[in-house]
């Protein structure tokens, strides 16, 4: 027999891994838990079963939350939070780095429990997952040390309560846990109710690490117990990963609480093969992106488009790799795939496929075991991209396809969906590829290369696949605040007044400005501005929900402002600057007119200033290149939100303009903009500045009106990327509930007031907010 023959009548045989050890632990235990407060175990109550996926079997019993159990977590969290916080970033660093010793310590341990409690392949919990918590954890003892020096001016936000999905229990229990106690934070953690026993056991670590009693607390339970915690009144941030249904309903929830919200929710991820492709690597890459972990991947890349003129070489290719792959007991370490992670889960699958009458579909020609939740890989091939299985999630083993031919084409069928987690570009010309990537609406994009994780390289998404990072520093920061107490906002009313015009005087023609024109309001109606002094001094127009309509579609109409480049977007927010202060003592005289006192001229030279600031930051403003452990680069690159709202602020008419207007240009995006309620004709006066600064049609739209009646049509619009909110008029709350209907990005002030003039009214925090991270991952070497 040949060694050809003998690979190609090779079978593998069984290569079972022990499970006595976890066996043993959870004897040990009782196989009853309870929960994990104030650095103990509490004693076991009434719950649920915690089942193996692939045989049925009891593993243990766990207990079900209660509101008075989530009220003790938070409270032992409160109570250890300030000494935790005072015990400094190297104290810190110890605890996370004996957490990390541990866990490697440990880590067979672990990688068996969670293979028990989840059905993913032994092969991938002891190789992938546990690695990844421990690298998180390692990096996090880092980034604490390096607190103190590196983000000065920041401290921990305080109590959070972070919820977190099946697919990955002990992974994504790290990407919470790590970077928020490393800030100084404490937390309560509910895992997921199907796979809650590597939490516990990473419970058990806590208190050999000598974690402070209180700092990690874990209660389980099912969906209640997540709702107590979002609804805590004393805890200050949600950190939530899992559905975009239930991601909604927490935006919802949390709306006017001023808790912070960080969401990492569904996907459809695109993974595109070009016909210069190494058609075998990307089919490698292509068992990873979809079959890993049974497709129960919230980034896996469910979505092939290839090229057309390939298309039928690459499914063939696909389809027999397909039939050698082995579907069996996850604990069988020659295993490819595993089990579905509950028989709920499994019906979820088979009824969305069973539904599907559009498209050819193959399943692989697999055994299935007789016992346990197993679906077998499939490939759905010639879907329309309108199809449901094109658009839904259907977190599972299922890869649905279609065709494309020019890279256009295949931009405009990757970003056809609501989604916006993650995508792939399979291509050996590197030029094409990054041509590809910064098009596609995604917050991670891999190069010939797929499911690419590390803890210094953000990931999170766009669009209805939420907002906010984890990992990096731009995930760190979510769990600080800046340093100092805020103070509360004072509402700035307009001034009062009465009678007509002065004789003789001629009246002001103000108006709104859309898509690069003076235009009146839809509704036809205006109001009365009065002076300080009680004089009438014109009519401000106001805005309606159709004028919002009119201003967001011009502009989305002016997307190439965030195609060009930093150095020009700078130039022109130069000459805006320059136009400004030639008539800078026209503008003073109207701003003293109406505040009274002698405050004009200084608002104009820090307008002008806090223009030349982001002049300079618009080509200053720089990516990074993460280190992370491959023979490769993640390139970490901001990107504009695209269309942003905003309520500016009232005390302010000409500053709070210019200081949200400058940041949304600087990165590339359009702006709607209220203005100031109480002062609108100052800044309704910016449209001459524009329109003299070379400022495209469409990139600046300016409105007056009542911000609380615009709150919910610009917050509500699905055109509209993210809002922000510094208006001394109650919009925080509607605008965050409002913002649920496409999870845009929102920041408001919830009634607190802010120093315009001062650090606080300028600089990266703005930046920040008006731009996304994005992911690139470039592998590179034969």
């Amino acid at each position: 027999m040949t060694v050809k023959e003998i690979f190609e009548s090779m079978e593998y045989g069984e290569a079972p891994e022990s499970a006595a050890e976890a066996f043993a632990w959870i004897t040990d235990n009782g196989a009853r838990f309870g929960h994990f407060i104030d650095g103990a175990f509490t004693e076991a109550g009434e719950g649920f079963l915690s089942r193996n996926p692939a045989n049925g079997e009891t593993l243990a019993t766990l207990t079900q939350g209660s509101a008075a159990d989530v009220d003790l977590a938070v409270q032992a969290a409160r109570k250890a939070q300030p000494k935790w916080e005072k015990l400094g970033g190297h104290g810190r660093a110890r605890v996370l780095y004996a957490i990390a010793r541990l866990l490697q310590k440990h880590s067979r341990l672990f990688a068996v429990l969670e293979t028990l409690d989840n059905g993913k392949p032994i092969r991938e919990s002891r190789d992938i997952d546990i690695p990844l918590v421990q690298r998180h954890f390692y990096y996090h003892a880092g980034m604490a040390q390096l607190m103190e020096s590196e983000l000065p001016d920041a401290e921990a936000l305080g109590v959070c309560g972070q919820i977190i999905p099946w697919n990955f229990p002990l992974l994504m229990l790290a990407w919470k846990v790590a970077p928020a106690i490393s800030m100084g934070n404490t937390v309560v953690l509910k895992p997921a109710e199907y796979t809650s026993l590597t939490a516990l056991l990473f419970a058990d670590i806590c208190r050999q690490a000598g974690v402070p009693k209180g700092v990690v607390n874990i209660v389980t339970g099912d969906g209640a117990v997540g709702e107590m915690i979002v609804k805590h009144t004393d805890i200050n941030k949600i950190a939530f990963t899992g559905s975009t249904e239930v991601g909604r309903k927490i935006r919802q929830a949390t709306a006017g609480s001023g808790k912070a919200l960080t969401l990492e929710l569904g996907g459809k991820s695109p993974y595109i093969v070009f016909d210069d492709a190494d058609l075998d690597s990307a089919v490698e890459g292509l068992v990873d992106a979809i079959w890993f972990n049974q497709g129960q991947v919230c980034c896996a890349g469910s979505r092939l488009l290839v090229q057309e003129g390939i298309a039928d070489t690459f499914y063939a290719k696909l389809k027999a790799r397909m039939a050698k792959l082995r579907v069996g007991s996850p604990m069988d370490k020659s295993i490819d795939v595993g089990a579905i992670v509950d028989p709920v889960q499994l019906k979820s699958i088979t009824d969305m496929i069973a539904a599907n009458d559009e498209g050819e579909l193959y399943a692989a020609p697999v055994e299935l075991p007789v016992e346990g939740s197993f679906y077998p890989p499939t490939l759905i091939t010639g879907l329309s991209p309108s199809a449901k299985l094109m658009q839904e999630e259907i977190f599972g083993p299922v890869l649905v396809a279609t065709t494309f031919r020019t890279p256009e084409e295949a931009v405009s069928l990757a970003n056809n969906t609501r989604y916006g987690l993650a995508a792939t570009v399979w291509s050996e010309n590197v030029n094409l590829a990054l041509s590809i990537a910064p098009k596609l609406a995604a917050g991670v994009v891999w190069v010939n290369a797929t499911n690419l994780f590390d803890a210094a390289a953000g990931f999170g998404g766009v669009r209805e696949s939420g907002f906010g990072r984890e990992g990096g520093w731009e995930g760190l920061k979510a769990y600080t605040r800046p340093k100092g107490k805020l103070k509360a906002l004072v509402n700035t009313a307009p001034n009062a007044g009465k009678g007509g015009l002065e004789s003789g005087a001629l009246d002001r023609t103000e108006k709104l400005y859309i898509g690069g024109k003076q235009a009146r309001p839809d509704g036809g109606y205006s109001r009365e501005i009065f002076a300080k002094n009680g004089k009438l001094v014109s009519q401000a127009p106001i805005a309606s929900r159709k004028d919002i309509r009119n201003a967001v579609e011009a502009a989305r109409g002016a997307a190439g402002w965030g195609k060009t480049t930093g150095a020009l977007r700078a130039q022109i927010l130069y000459f805006m600057a320059e136009n400004l202060e030639a008539r800078g003592a026209e503008f003073a005289r109207r701003i003293d007119a109406m505040k009274g006192g002698k405050s004009g001229a200084k608002e104009v030279e820090a307008s002008v200033k806090r223009l030349f600031s982001y002049a300079a930051w618009a080509d200053k403003y720089d990516g990074a290149v993460k280190g992370v452990p491959i023979r490769g680069v993640a390139l970490a690159m901001p990107e504009p939100l695209g269309v942003i709202g905003a309520f500016c602020d009232d005390a302010h008419p000409l500053l709070g303009l210019v200081s949200v207007m400058g940041p949304a240009l600087a990165m590339g995006n359009r702006a709607v903009l209220v203005v100031s309620e109480a002062y609108p004709l100052e800044a309704l006066d910016m449209m001459q500045i524009l329109e003299t600064s070379d400022v495209p049609a469409g990139v600046v739209n300016l409105l007056s009106g009542s911000h609380a009646e615009l709150a919910k049509p610009l917050a509500s619009h699905m055109d509209v990327d993210g809002v922000w909110s510094f208006s001394s008029s109650e919009t925080s709350g509607e605008i965050e509930r409002e913002s649920a209907t496409n999870l845009k990005r929102t920041w408001v002030n919830n009634g607190q007031a802010r120093d315009w003039f001062g650090a606080a009214g300028e600089g990266r925090a703005f930046l920040a907010q008006a731009s996304d991270v994005k992911t690139i991952w470039v592998p590179y070497g034969e």
